[in-house]
């Protein structure tokens, strides 16, 4: 088994997005301060907030018509059953709606709750033919947790989940003693987090935190200067969207289809692909992925313009856009404004530079006798289909999943050629090569090749069925 190769490489920091928890009692102001930190976090976007506090968020609304009594903007969507199913569909919701700063109000309904954790494993104990009691029955749900923290903490915007507190006690004997305050929600989570802010009576402090000036820091309702604070920090490094976006503004001769693979794959795992941004060129609104489909629209037409692009060149390109998914990208041709996908473009090319195969004695077949009494040669007529053709007909259709039996074949040959055809064999050299051409076309359209195939002999089919007019 070959060892796989890893390479390490300069670490340097990169600008984040907010993951805050806030934690206290009832009544400390977790809500509050969410919303009032959300509003410098999000700095004119959208703040989303999931409610399991049976609508108490919405206390903090304003009030249509009174902008007198003040409140917080947000999206609001409550939930009384807080699986972890539920909160990733949330943060799915969230990308699409294009929340800028998502919050969790509270975090402690998803291990505690209805539907949460804690009572996932109690199901899971209590099915038939479970054995081991709790213990055991953590496997699935652990899986299931973990898959809502890849969720949460993936999100693309900043998170801020409040969680709930409660005295925690020991024992010593038959004394029981008060040793503080416990977080409502798996022992250590919030290790997940950046930020984590204890909430006393309106009072915030900075109980953990990976910045060592927010250390320790407290602040009497907490709001827009601990989240400017906070977005501080995380700002003192690489924009990851930026240094794409870099990548994909130099010269497109500086650019090849490696590197922009590279970008795509990159963008998609930092889930950055619908970032909005100015386009470099144009100053118009775009994205991401918009943006590395059009840099790779460039260098594929600029491959095109190669005068040394071969026909094997060209049929490689193609296998490439189809393996990778990109021919069905669209480009404007600047010639004629016509609007071609790049599989169809490099079909073109292709087609241009392709030789024409020329006969050699074995390939030419001799003359028949009627040809040789009136001195002609009716060789374009009778066969002469060589070997390596009749293997690309073949190869041709199965690419098209036309993979019928021989009479069918036959058929599907002979309304290409629109003449019956008994056998392969009485092709001629001329003919396979009109088959074949034929058969690439259907090909060079990539995934919807085979339907289009299909159509086209179904409506020969009609065509051929149809009676002779009078």
């Amino acid at each position: 088994m070959t060892a796989p190769v890893f390479a390490f490489e300069d670490a340097t920091r990169e600008s984040a997005k907010a993951r805050i928890g806030l934690q206290g009692p009832a009544g400390s102001g977790k809500t509050k301060t969410a919303l009032r930190m959300a509003e410098k976090l999000a700095d004119g976007g959208l703040i989303g907030l999931v409610d399991t506090e049976r609508n108490s968020a919405l206390k903090y609304a304003p009030v249509p018509g009174k902008p007198q009594l003040g409140g917080h903007v947000f999206k609001h969507l409550p939930m009384s059953d807080c699986s972890p199913e539920n909160l990733i569909a949330a943060v799915q919701a969230a990308e699409v709606a294009g929340i800028a700063v998502f919050i969790v109000d509270s975090w402690s309904h998803f291990w505690a709750g209805k539907g949460g954790l804690l009572e996932r494993v109690d199901e899971e104990a209590r099915k038939p033919g479970h054995y081991g009691g709790s213990y055991t029955a953590w496997g699935p749900v652990n899986k299931l947790e973990q898959a809502m923290l890849d969720a949460l903490l993936n999100f693309p915007g900043h998170v801020i989940v409040t969680m709930r507190t409660k005295n925690d006690y020991e024992m010593e004997g038959k004394k029981v003693t008060k040793v503080g305050v416990k977080t409502v929600q798996r022992e250590g989570a919030e290790y997940e987090l950046d930020v984590v802010i204890d909430m006393v009576k309106g009072t915030g402090t900075v109980t953990k935190t990976r910045y060592e000036p927010l250390d320790d820091l407290s602040m009497h309702h907490p709001g827009p200067e601990m989240a400017e604070m906070v977005l501080e920090q995380l700002g003192q490094g690489v924009d990851p969207l930026a240094a794409l976006i870099d990548r994909l503004s130099v010269p497109v001769e500086a650019l090849t289809l490696d590197e922009l693979t590279g970008v795509k794959s990159e963008a998609a795992r930092r889930r950055l692909l619908e970032a909005g941004l100015m386009h470099p060129g144009s100053g118009e609104p775009t994205t991401l992925g918009t943006l590395v489909q059009q840099r790779l629209g460039d260098v594929v037409v600029r491959m095109l313009a190669d005068e040394g692009l071969t026909y094997q060149g060209a049929l490689d390109l193609h296998a490439r856009g189809r393996a990778e998914q990109w021919l069905d990208i669209q480009r404007a041709v600047e010639e004629t404004d016509e609007v071609k996908t790049l599989g169809a473009l490099i079909a073109e090319r292709g087609k241009a530079v392709k030789p024409v195969p020329q006969k050699s004695a074995q390939e030419r077949p001799e003359k028949s006798a009627a040809a040789q009494q009136r001195g002609g040669d009716d060789s374009s007529a009778a066969g002469g289909a060589t070997a390596p053709q009749m293997r690309k007909i073949f190869a041709v259709l199965k690419e098209l999943s036309f993979t019928e039996d021989r009479e069918k074949r036959l058929r599907a040959v002979g309304l290409i050629l629109r003449r019956q055809v008994p056998t392969m064999n009485d092709l001629s050299f001329g003919e396979a090569g009109d088959v074949i051409e034929h058969l690439e076309g259907f090909t060079a359209h990539g995934e919807s090749g085979p339907e289009e195939f299909r159509a086209w002999l179904n409506a020969e089919h009609e065509k051929s069925a149809e009676p002779a007019s009078a």
